[in-house]
């Protein structure tokens, strides 16, 4: 008997190589997916707080208290202004002057008082109208001295303010998706101001 053969099919090289380099195309073109998500992604957030500083600038330079509101936590501000007032020393404020004096209930009315003083006054209003009154809405009363990450949810940020040596530090907080103002320290001598009546 005899058996009849069929030739086997031969494939030439090209066919035995395309699945390989198509799956190696494929999987090429996820990575450099992946990596455009991951720099996009991160260039983001990186100039996130950067864009909310500008907002900032611009709000106050173009007298909007509404984005103000919005762009600052003025609970939060006020809270950390209120504590340094409380650690000035007590020779260089007429409120501590006053709390030496008095019995501990009569120094926390003072400080009510104060305090009460600082609710009223520290407000997106206040702020524009601060810098309304000092220069022309084209002359920067402040510009950034340094600003840049403390960590991954928090920006530092110094600003000198026109005729002041030393800096205005602010800490922006990164919360709900949203970069904002949560803590302003005031050089001593704008302390003391804002602690007089601003």
């Amino acid at each position: 008997m005899l058996l009849h053969l069929t030739p086997t099919r031969k494939y030439s090289p090209e066919l035995l190589i395309w699945p390989r380099m198509h799956r190696t195309c494929r999987d090429s073109g996820l990575k450099w997916a992946v990596v455009a998500i991951f720099l996009v992604l991160s260039s983001g957030y990186a100039g996130y707080p950067y864009f909310t500083l500008w907002r900032l600038d611009t709000a106050v330079r173009q007298a909007d208290s509404a984005t103000l509101r919005t762009l600052v936590d003025w609970y939060s501000v006020r809270e950390g202004l209120k504590e340094d007032l409380c650690d000035l020393p007590a020779a260089d404020t007429p409120e501590n002057q006053a709390c030496a004096g008095l019995a501990p209930f009569g120094a926390s009315f003072v400080r009510g008082v104060t305090g009460n003083m600082l609710d009223k006054t520290v407000t997106p209003e206040t702020l524009v109208s601060m810098s309304r009154a000092g220069h022309g809405q084209s002359d920067p009363s402040t510009h950034v001295v340094w600003a840049f990450f403390s960590n991954p949810t928090q920006f530092d940020v110094d600003v000198r303010a026109k005729g002041n040596v030393q800096p205005i530090r602010m800490v922006m907080e990164l919360r709900n998706m949203r970069w904002r103002v949560r803590r302003v320290w005031l050089p001593d001598d704008m302390l003391e101001r804002a602690n007089s009546g601003m």
